[in-house]
């Protein structure tokens, strides 16, 4: 199925000559990684105190999970093309990730007053999509990436709707069909990846 995941080679490609000038300054992999939960949760107390006052702050959001994918991209081409993997590094990159999603969906989604549980479930369906990928590895697998509610295809959808919501009101009724398709597409993507996962140590097991 489509997923946003599918264009990070080229994405990578873009940002490689970024990736190299950091590695000459003395910039690591850990440190980018750290910089992009930090911003994470900067934007997320920015979005929960400012946006209900000025709907222009949800500009934010969309240049802010830009800027954090650019970010993840860079921490995985200094680990892995400039010999900085780590074992606190893999530990940083993933813990890193769910917490930053947390950061930032949590307070985005509350202020547009989407239903708590709605929020809740959406949360519990990301942290297990996320874990589940990663689980890959404790049976002789890779780590997943299937979508089609990855790390990429939320921050497109949840950035796409803080631009629609800088020029209108979405409507709680709306907002909730929005949050339960998006979470429908991440049992989806939970399925997608355990199935993944699985075939891939079936594979392995034969050979």
């Amino acid at each position: 199925m489509i997923s946003v995941y599918q264009l990070k080679k080229n994405f990578q490609n873009i940002l490689r000559p970024i990736s190299d000038v950091l590695y000459k300054i003395g910039v690591t992999a850990n440190m980018v990684t750290t910089s992009a939960f930090i911003l994470s949760v900067l934007t997320g107390v920015i979005v929960y105190f400012y946006a209900p006052k000025c709907s222009c702050v949800f500009w934010i959001l969309p240049a802010v999970l830009f800027v954090r994918m650019a970010l993840n991209a860079i921490d995985g081409m200094l680990a892995r093309e400039h010999n900085q993997k780590s074992n606190i590094g893999a530990v940083l990159n993933e813990l890193g990730d769910i917490l930053s999603d947390i950061a930032i969906y949590v307070p985005f989604l509350y202020v547009l007053n989407c239903n708590v549980w709605l929020i809740f479930l959406f949360t519990v369906l990301t942290i297990i999509s996320e874990t589940v990928g990663i689980m890959g590895v404790q049976i002789n697998a890779s780590r997943h990436y299937e979508g089609p509610m990855g790390k990429s295809d939320r921050a497109f959808w949840l950035g796409l709707l803080a631009i629609v919501c800088v020029f209108t009101v979405i409507s709680v009724k709306a907002l909730g069909i929005f949050t339960a398709i998006l979470s429908l597409l991440l049992l989806y993507t939970i399925f997608n990846r355990i199935n993944g996962a699985l075939k891939e140590a079936g594979s392995a097991e034969t050979k």
